[in-house]
């Protein structure tokens, strides 16, 4: 492995042809690509594929031996990686599908980079947070450095995704946090440090780029202030996907993959 394919986040490819359009699946914090196993088939059949795995998560963790040495990260340092992922493939445009704080890392590549994004698919986006999860956040900053992390995880994970029907993307995310360091969480722990001015911003200023909002109707948390941008927005649609919660790329993946392939192919060009 060369000097460049090192600092490369691990990522994997799927082409279809050359006259497909190119999607990009972009996994939240403590996941990693294998999220997107229920999406991938029916992907497939229909696009070129760029799964990544975000710095210290799933096959990416020791791939860049500097990133362990830094303090901290910011949404945008992590958001140029993915764009590193795109230009060594060579891939010029893109649609990006996200799930959770995911779709904060494609709104700043949208924000970065808008002549790269073709669409933005926003699985259980996070654009607000409510006073529940502002406290939750705040209890983990307290106690992240005498509880281990996975405690939290799996709390959070709880409070997130309660229901039985859940239990499937609750076991999920729990599973893939593991994978994760105890340093490498402290690290995402401090990245939401600054992350409410982030989406104040992201709330006030629309890009002019087709959004579409994939929520669960059970994501009690975020789906209230989604459907409130919404109607903001000119540019952006939400769809609501009954009996799912928060991770509803895998509570209801059948409905998720329908809308979302949908809505690219609407929007892909050329």
């Amino acid at each position: 492995m060369n000097q460049v394919d090192r600092k490369l986040l691990y990522n994997k490819t799927y082409y279809k042809g050359e006259e497909y359009p190119w999607v990009v699946l972009v996994h939240g914090a403590g996941g990693s690509s294998a999220i997107w196993f229920k999406q991938l088939r029916a992907y497939r059949d229909n696009f070129n594929i760029l799964l990544v795995d975000l710095r210290g998560h799933g096959k990416s963790a020791d791939v860049f031996t500097e990133w362990t040495n830094k303090k901290r990260y910011t949404f945008r340092e992590v958001s140029q990686d993915v764009i590193d992922v795109l230009d060594h493939h060579r891939i010029e445009k893109a649609h990006f599908v996200g799930i959770s704080l995911g779709t904060i890392i494609i709104r700043v590549i949208g924000e970065l980079y808008p002549e790269r994004v073709n669409s933005m698919v926003m699985g259980g986006a996070i654009i607000r947070f409510n006073t529940r999860s502002r406290f939750l956040l705040w209890i983990a900053r307290q106690i992240k450095h005498f509880v281990p992390f996975i405690w939290i995880y799996r709390i959070y994970a709880w409070i997130l995704l309660p229901k039985k029907r859940h239990s499937e993307s609750r076991n999920l995310f729990v599973r893939e946090a593991k994978k994760l360091y105890q340093k490498e969480f402290l690290r995402w722990i401090r990245i939401t440090t600054n992350i409410n001015p982030i989406m104040k911003y992201f709330r006030e200023r629309e890009l002019r780029i087709p959004v579409l909002y994939l929520m669960g109707d059970e994501d009690y948390m975020f789906l209230p202030s989604v459907k409130t941008l919404v109607q903001k927005h000119n540019h952006s649609i939400l769809s609501v996907i009954t009996d799912s919660g928060h991770v509803c790329n895998v509570d209801q993946p059948a409905e998720f993959n329908r809308i979302s392939i949908d809505f690219i192919q609407q929007h892909s060009r050329g």
